[in-house]
């Protein structure tokens, strides 16, 4: 019998050990997207305890803690921070086969050499030693970033964001590369009018422009773009229930943002047409300057209202959706594509329905200029546990090439997350050896374990050109 967690954990044969800590392990992160805060990054934040670190934001704990029936003060309420700890603790034992279970005890590991099993009767002594730990200068936020050898973070930014963080970053000299991601979808939500004209008085301020016209925008938005890239943004980003890809032309999209300016009501095929019409300009945008587009598709966001009205979004209420996903992705790819404008993209898909959808739509539009010039990203969210990264990895094995793949990102609000990249190159290393093993694959150290180590970071590295 295995002992938990040692060190070749989800390691099952001797090559897949061997691929894992001769090649995989020791690669630097390349972390393309997250939702770690800059803020933190800039003022170097120390932690005070391990509630803040690890319980501040984190919505996948809090979901679990809800189900184990748990009252919400303990998630995001104002109540003392071990009396949250420790409501967490006691549910981490009822987590066991999800993979919170495994995240949090590498986590315990690898930040803090803590090998304790997480509970309640042992919550206290871990809650001490890893609070003490965090309150060393050993333990600030860079440090940690340095410790887990993470070279590259690209937080995700709105387009009216003053990067005021990413500028003290870069003007401290800190050596672990902190970039700007453009995410605009605020840009697009123009069925939440009130809200939206709130959020052009903040673009207009950012730009320094006034938006009294559909021209006025876009000029906004290559002011911010163009910020962005001077800013060392390399990456788009996009949250989407499905691409839109409806037809439209100017004329009409001038007419339906006049509309939104008088606060007029939309049919939903003008919504669907805006939309649209947004999101080719910006993919325009992003071919000019050479940057990564990426395209999460399939959640289906703040299903409980009466939550979403006391907690707001990104707290723990969302699933995975039931959308049209290839069509009007076709669409929108050929779009662009057809007028020589299709940049560098990444699909990540959430319905696991979805994964061979994907993983054949991108060969639709590799057309040879650059090696995996559109990826199938990483399982994503729901799917970045074991079997959703073995599915994912497989479809793209059985349908494209993984051998061109990017690899894994956190994205994540946490500090703790870079276990994460680590949990990652385990099953990609164990997929191999398993292979070899079975001659399913040859023998060929060479060959996969460079395979390996580009999945793992040169593959990202060449991508993203950072």
């Amino acid at each position: 019998m295995k002992k938990f967690l040692d060190k070749d954990f989800l390691l099952e044969t001797e090559t897949a050990q061997h691929l894992y800590h001769n090649h995989a392990a020791s690669k630097p992160i390349i972390d393309y997207h997250c939702h770690i805060p800059p803020q933190d990054i800039a003022n170097d934040r120390q932690f005070k305890n391990l509630t803040e670190i690890w319980l501040e934001g984190d919505h996948y704990k809090w979901r679990a803690m809800r189900t184990n029936g748990i009252d919400e003060k303990y998630c995001t309420g104002d109540v003392d921070p071990f009396q949250k700890f420790k409501k967490w603790a006691e549910t981490v034992p009822y987590t066991l086969r999800n993979p919170l279970y495994h995240w949090t005890h590498m986590e315990l590991q690898r930040y803090f050499g803590i090998n304790d099993i997480l509970n309640g009767s042992t919550a206290e002594k871990i809650y001490n030693e890893a609070s003490e730990k965090l309150n060393t200068p050993e333990y600030s936020v860079r440090k940690l970033l340095k410790k887990m050898n993470v070279e590259v973070v690209c937080t995700t930014d709105d387009p009216a964001d003053t990067l005021e963080f990413h500028k003290k970053i870069k003007e401290d000299g800190f050596d672990v590369k902190i970039a700007p991601a453009f995410r605009a979808d605020k840009v697009l939500a123009i069925e939440n009018i009130d809200a939206y004209h709130a959020y052009l008085e903040k673009l207009s301020e950012a730009a320094d422009t006034n938006i009294a016209s559909y021209n006025d925008l876009l000029s906004a938005l290559k002011k911010r773009h163009d910020f962005f890239h001077d800013m060392g943004c390399r990456v788009s980003d996009h949250g989407l229930e499905y691409v839109y890809a409806k037809n439209y032309n100017n004329t009409e999209i001038k007419s339906i943002f006049n509309k939104v300016l008088i606060k007029a009501e939309l049919k939903p095929k003008e919504i669907a047409k805006f939309k649209s019409a947004i999101l080719v300009f910006l993919a325009e945008m992003d071919h000019e300057k050479g940057w990564v587009q990426q395209f999460h598709l399939g959640a289906l966001r703040n299903n409980n209202s009466r939550m979403m009205r006391e907690l707001g979004p990104d707290t723990g209420f969302d699933s995975i959706g039931d959308f049209e996903i290839g069509k009007p992705l076709a669409t929108f790819l050929d779009r662009l594509d057809t007028n020589n404008k299709l940049a560098k993209t990444i699909l990540y898909n959430l319905n696991p329905r979805d994964n061979e959808l994907m993983a054949t739509m991108i060969g639709n539009f590799n057309v040879g200029n650059t090696p995996g010039k559109i990826q199938f990203g990483s399982g994503w969210w729901f799917l970045d546990q074991k079997d959703g990264m073995e599915k994912q990895m497989n479809a793209l094995s059985n349908m494209g090439m993984l051998s061109k793949f990017v690899g894994m990102l956190t994205d994540s609000r946490s500090f703790m997350s870079y276990p994460r990249h680590e949990y990652f190159r385990r099953i990609l290393c164990n997929l191999f050896g398993n292979d070899v093993e079975n001659g399913l694959l040859p023998n060929d150290m060479d060959l996969i374990s460079q395979v390996v180590e580009d999945i793992c970071y040169n593959n990202a590295k060449n991508y993203f050109n950072f």
